[in-house]
């Protein structure tokens, strides 16, 4: 028997125990599970240094704060997520109470990807714990020192037919979606995404795809210029830009380009230091692959700040292209770096048409002071999530669930949402005569 399905086979029959739909159970699932986060804390930080060269501060407020945030929540609310709801009934049957019961699918699956590879593992396990399954964790075999560290501490928190986690390349995913579970979460990019619920069809499991996209950027002639380029620093160059809600692209109007460049470029010697390159700090490129792939796109338009990189040190310092169009090689796929076009408009509304035109982004950021214009791009353009007058943070709320629409994705999670996707809702209906 594989390693694969013997673990499947382990877990289920754990599952059909009982244990795991016990409220109890799974509020000390994860009270276990805070602890060991805390203990494991610094060897986390180490592992994410050596994977992608985080530093301690961006490691932990990017990575360890979230998931102790979705922790702590899941903590204080799991006992009122669990229990049944009474709804109405229909006046056709006046003696009869309608009932939903949250319930746990049973085995899941969760694939992690590399760009946050502690935070987008221990995110979906939270609510998968929370709503009472046993879960399978695949951690990136891109980030190898996270990975091992993932291992580590479910192996020591969690008996292996509750939680456990198969470390591996490609041949691993592919066995592991071999594999009947009950549940997939995937976070990982569009094209692996199709591979994965083409895997699942084959069983009829269902899916939840975090993936990504080409997120635009929109600054107005009205926005606050200096807080708006501070946010979109942030924004874009957290991770060295390998964020999947980074904005992948800038729509400036072009009354306010020249003051906005000019922000930008002073935001990022604050924030970075005059010669990038000397940033012991700023993160990787994850591998040879990907730093290729991304000094392909330097080539593209006019470099207005930055352009520099090294392959040895996987390292490309922050970039502004302008001169780009539509068709150019960096506006064909999601970037994933720290490179970020520049478009400039009179009018936004063609810039609009465009973004409506291509696959839905996971995100959308829109700078300006005009609330008709917020009304304007909210209905016009479908996107994941997004914010007005900031970046990113959209997705650190327990009450807003983070997701992507077709291309980008499909299902939420975070806060009770987490606890939502991973339960199934069985509707009872009983009469009383």
């Amino acid at each position: 028997m594989n390693q694969a399905k013997q673990l499947v086979d382990t877990q289920r029959m754990f599952f059909n125990t009982g244990q795991t739909k016990q409220v109890q159970y799974r509020i000390q699932a994860l009270k276990d599970l805070r602890q060991g986060i805390e203990k494991y804390q610094q060897r986390i930080l180490d592992a994410l240094r050596a994977d992608l060269n985080k530093s301690e501060a961006e490691g932990y407020g990017s990575e360890i704060r979230i998931v102790l945030g979705e922790l702590d929540h899941a903590l204080e609310h799991l006992r009122d997520w669990a229990a049944p709801r009474t709804v109405p009934t229909s006046s056709v049957m006046p003696d009869a109470v309608s009932t939903i019961y949250p319930e746990p699918y049973g085995v899941a699956l969760i694939i992690a990807p590399w760009n946050y590879p502690f935070q987008l593992a221990f995110g979906p396990l939270i609510g998968a714990i929370a709503a009472g399954n046993c879960a399978v964790i695949k951690p990136s075999e891109l980030t190898p020192a996270t990975s091992r560290l993932i291992y580590d501490l479910i192996q020591e928190v969690y008996p292996e037919e509750y939680i456990a986690v198969m470390e591996g390349e490609v041949e691993t995913s592919t066995a592991l979606l071999n594999e009947k579970f009950d549940y997939i979460f995937f976070t990982g990019s569009t094209g692996v995404g199709r591979i994965v619920m083409k895997a699942a069809a084959e069983h009829l499991t269902p899916v939840t795809l975090e993936l990504g996209g080409k997120s635009p950027a929109i600054v107005h002639h009205d926005a606050d210029l200096q807080r708006a380029a501070q946010r979109l620093v942030r924004g874009k160059f957290l991770n060295a830009g390998q964020t999947c809600v980074a904005p992948d692209y800038l729509l400036v109007h072009e009354q306010v380009y020249d003051q906005l460049m000019e922000q930008i470029q002073t935001e990022v010697h604050d924030k970075f230091g005059d010669d990038m390159m000397q940033n012991a700090d700023f993160p990787h490129i994850v591998n040879t692959r990907n730093f290729d792939r991304l000094a392909a796109f330097l080539a593209n338009g006019k470099t207005v700040l930055g352009g520099r990189s090294s392959r040895d040190q996987l390292m490309i310092e922050p970039t502004v292209l302008t001169d780009i169009d539509w068709d150019s090689p960096v506006m064909q796929e999601e970037i994933f770096g720290p490179i970020l076009p520049v478009f400039t408009y009179s009018d936004l509304n063609p810039m609009l048409d465009e973004i409506v035109r291509r696959p839905k982004p996971l995100a959308l950021y829109l700078f300006t002071e005009d609330e008709a214009l917020q009304e304007k791009v909210l209905k016009q353009v479908s996107f994941g999530g997004g914010c007005i007058n900031e970046t990113l943070s959209h997705m650190t709320s327990h009450y807003l669930p983070f997701g992507g629409v077709g291309e980008s994705g499909m299902g939420s999670y975070h806060g009770q949402q987490s606890f939502e996707v991973f339960s199934h809702h069985k509707s009872v209906l009983k009469r009383n005569k």
